[in-house]
């Protein structure tokens, strides 16, 4: 529950530095995400859930 939080955590400062950084490229990729068709937008999703899961599992993996 621990290492979720954290995950949680540094997924919002990342997003957060994104937005501060890049403001117009942060607000072009929203419009651009809004209007994709639902099941691309699925279809993102659940890669970048698998795709966040074996990176967690490697680390932990390695490092842990």
């Amino acid at each position: 529950m621990k290492d979720l939080v954290a995950a949680l955590g540094l997924a919002l400062a990342i997003e957060g530095l994104l937005c501060a950084a890049f403001p117009g490229a942060m607000r072009r990729a929203m419009q651009e995400a809004a209007q994709s068709p639902m099941e691309r937008m699925r279809l993102v999703g659940l890669l970048s859930a698998a795709a966040g899961v074996v990176v967690v599992g490697v680390v932990r993996l390695l490092l842990g």
